[in-house]
């Protein structure tokens, strides 16, 4: 018994428009895709950017409660005083100096990690009794904002 097969009439398969249509449809997937892909992306570093600012002012907020008595310090500019060097070096600081160290290791750290970083610290002096009020300020440059984008935390200690 011999089987064959017949087409029947318009039952011919895919026709050249119908794959050039599925392709199209495909493409344009694709692109929404990559599209998606790059402003996740865009997105993720401005992220990081901002957690980077976030943990900084974190960090100089502790500092500057770890250190009461250098209050009148952290009004002034910071210096490299070898506060920090580790337990080798046996470095007796004021705590004056220690806030001065403070503050340059946080605007090297805040240059190092974020694109076009700086760090500023103000200081409003309460006085009587009450705790001084201290504003940390950190700019960097982001790409995605075309411009510079600032973190600012107000701490009291």
């Amino acid at each position: 018994m011999k089987t064959t097969f017949t087409s029947r009439p318009g039952k011919n398969g895919f026709s050249l428009v119908e794959v050039l249509v599925a392709l199209l449809v495909i493409s344009i997937g694709m692109l929404g895709l990559a599209a998606l892909y790059v402003e996740t992306l865009r997105l993720n570093r401005t992220a990081i950017y901002r957690t980077q600012a976030v943990t900084l002012a974190s960090d100089m907020a502790e500092r500057i409660r770890a250190n009461t008595g250098g209050a009148a310090g952290y009004a002034g500019a910071g210096a490299d005083s070898g506060c920090n060097d580790g337990a080798a070096a046996a470095v007796e600081c004021t705590t004056a100096q220690m806030a001065a160290q403070d503050i340059f290791d946080w605007q090297q750290a805040a240059q190092t990690l974020l694109p076009g970083g700086t760090a500023i610290l103000g200081v409003v002096a309460a006085g009587g009794g009450t705790p001084n009020v201290y504003t940390l300020t950190i700019t960097w440059t982001e790409v995605s904002q075309g411009g510079n984008v600032s973190y600012v935390m107000t701490v009291e200690a």
